[in-house]
């Protein structure tokens, strides 16, 4: 009888449990507020900010903004009284060469800057010069033992310049076996094709673009080696790297594989074949330009709600606070606002820390919410902190990050890129289903967003990292009408002056994913177990040795 007594007694007690902390949930998540989400990106995305670049006024004002609604919202700062962690990197601007030469046996032709290619360099020195460089078609240029694929096999490249397809050989298969199918894998990325030709001792790089296959337009490619790049210091000016690494469009590629009596389209597919052999285009390029490098800092923002038995283990929220800031003049406008890319995210994330502060009880885990910069760049400011952790990364438990977030209204999708990768997507799925919602994987995977916002930091370093939101469902609208509205924002608002916010936006899907992703990370900051990556994950085992 009082063994019985004993477990009622239990049952009532973890019901009673049970309910309070589904009713403190219920009053945080009440608390997410489009009208304040509104306010954020309105001030975020004004022309007083300036585009929100690193290095600018418009980081200083950026910065002390978001500093001062972590404090407002109760947030504890990193370093005294500092939420700031100071990034250190050069801003290297190039005077763009009018021209690129190409000499071959029977021709000699000009490409010209920004119609038919790009070139930069990140080496530190004041003059670029690449002379009469012999051109290799090296395929995708990966080396993936294990994919067994190696487009450099049995190829000398020291000194040479080597022209390689976007995406990786997978790029339209629909078998999963090869690469990832259709999915991008990160030997697609061109900062990989930068770093492995760097590391085959080639004097140049340009990549051939497609906008299916690199996931995004010309202009998009032009807009970003427009304006200054931002890079993590190197203690030898970056010296190992190419000299010089670029772009090519499609129709320049095509006349180089023209000379040299290539059809580019069968050679595209002959790349895709295991096998495939490098060869010489019979073609020399040519092309100077000057450098003039900057030395700076610019900052992340962090602000932390510290946890109570499971303190010293952190689950990170992230959203990039940068843009381009002021850039080429489009239609009379050079500020490049960004609002949806990245006031959005920074708007949704905000909402989160004050539901969690809402909470009548602490969660076990510290949440941090991080702010990192230089996400345009490639990254860096997630970049420098993971490599330069304020809190181990062997306690760092996972990363929620979100960027581009459409403001459209609410959807029936939980879009998640890079799906298959950790079991957070699980309790996304639970919890999705409470908003009546479901899971969709990225329709395109062979983008490889995964690669391309501040969560891949953390994935890189094996720290279970999700990229989720509603994206493609609209839940009045549906599906064609959400496709039709992203076309048309990536063909003419991304990364353009007219990313500026508009008093028609609806907020409610941003609310609606901020009240879903404040509920998953309550879960994953007070269970037991950390999160962990599947089976097939490329993280897995980074993570399995950090935690040894």
């Amino acid at each position: 009888m009082k063994i019985r007594t004993l477990l009622t007694l239990a049952i009532v007690a973890l019901i009673s449990a049970c309910t309070s902390s589904e009713d403190g949930l219920k009053k945080a998540e009440s608390i997410i507020s489009t009208e304040r989400m509104m306010n954020y990106i309105k001030e975020l995305g004004s022309d007083e900010f300036q585009g929100r670049k690193p290095f600018s006024e418009g980081e200083i004002k950026t910065i002390n903004y978001i500093a001062n609604q972590y404090k407002e919202i109760g947030l504890d700062p990193i370093n005294g009284d500092s939420y700031f962690q100071e990034v250190p990197l050069v801003e290297i601007a190039l005077t763009a060469p009018e021209f690129l030469i190409l000499n071959s046996p029977s021709k000699f032709k000009k490409l010209t800057y920004g119609i038919d290619f790009v070139s930069f360099s990140r080496r530190i020195q004041d003059e670029i010069t690449l002379t009469e460089s012999e051109l290799v078609f090296a395929g995708y240029g990966i080396v993936a033992p294990e994919y067994n694929w190696n487009d450099y096999k049995d190829l000398d490249v020291k000194g040479k310049t080597v022209i390689v397809l976007v995406n990786d050989p997978g790029f339209g298969s629909t078998d999963n076996s090869f690469f990832k199918g259709k999915e991008m894998t990160y030997y697609g990325r061109w900062t990989y094709k930068y770093e492995e030709a760097a590391r085959q001792g080639a004097e140049g790089i340009m990549i051939i673009h497609q906008d299916k296959p690199a996931g995004y337009p010309w202009s998009v490619v032009l807009n970003s080696a427009s304006v200054p790049k931002l890079y993590q210091r190197d203690k030898n000016n970056y010296q190992s790297k190419c000299l010089v690494e670029g772009w090519l469009t499609f129709d320049a590629a095509k006349q180089v594989f023209d000379d040299a009596d290539k059809n580019i389209d069968t050679e595209i597919q002959r790349a895709k074949q295991k096998g495939f052999s490098a060869y010489d285009l019979k073609t020399k390029v040519s092309v100077s330009f000057k450098n003039s490098a900057h030395f700076d800092n610019t900052h992340n923002v962090l602000g932390v709600l510290p946890g109570t038995d499971l303190a010293d283990e952190y689950l990170f929220y992230s959203a990039h606070w940068d843009h381009l800031g002021i850039g080429p003049k489009m239609n009379g406008d050079s500020i490049y606002n960004g609002a949806v890319d990245n006031g959005t995210s920074l708007a949704w994330m905000l909402e989160i820390a004050r539901a969690f502060k809402a909470m009548p009880q602490k969660p076990r885990r510290s949440i941090v919410f991080l702010a990192p910069s230089a996400e345009e760049s490639g990254l860096n400011g997630s970049g420098f902190y993971v490599d330069n952790p304020i809190f181990p990364l062997n306690k760092t438990v996972a990363n929620i990050n979100n960027d581009l977030m459409l403001p459209y209204g609410r959807m029936k999708d939980v879009m998640i890129t890079g799906y298959g990768q950790s079991d957070l997507e699980d309790l996304v799925r639970i919890t999705a289903e409470k908003q009546d919602r479901y899971i969709l994987p990225d329709p395109n995977p062979q983008s490889g967003m995964y690669y391309r916002s501040d969560h891949f930091s953390f994935a890189r370093v094996g720290v279970p990292a999700l990229f989720a939101r509603g994206n493609n469902d609209h839940r009045e609208k549906g599906i064609d009408y959400m496709s039709a509205k992203e076309k048309d924002w990536l063909a003419n608002y991304y990364h353009k002056p007219f990313d500026e916010y508009e008093d028609w936006w609806n907020l409610d899907g941003i609310a609606e994913d901020a009240r879903l992703l404040f509920r998953v990370g309550w879960e994953v900051a007070n269970q037991d177990d950390f999160p962990k990556w599947k089976d097939g994950s490329e993280f897995k085992a980074r993570r399995e040795n950090n935690l040894k």
